[in-house]
């Protein structure tokens, strides 16, 4: 999943006015994160828990990935 890390890190770093840095990387690897987690719990209800605790094991390993670029 490291590609797609790379491509989010790169749509990010297109949309800033200023060098990016690491705590960067960190700050977006936690709203990605904080955007699933508010996504599943409004559509929890819907959806069967495997398929909600696949969805978080691969966003945290995406946002994990993202914050170890270099």
């Amino acid at each position: 999943m490291t590609d797609a890390a790379y491509k989010v890190w790169e749509a990010f770093k297109a949309e800033l006015i200023v060098e990016p840095t690491d705590d960067m990387k960190e700050a977006l690897a936690s709203s990605i994160r904080e955007v699933v987690i508010e996504v599943i719990l409004k559509y929890m209800q819907y959806a069967e828990w495997e398929i909600v605790n696949k969805i978080m094991e691969d966003i945290n390993e995406l946002a994990d990935e993202l914050e170890a670029l270099k």
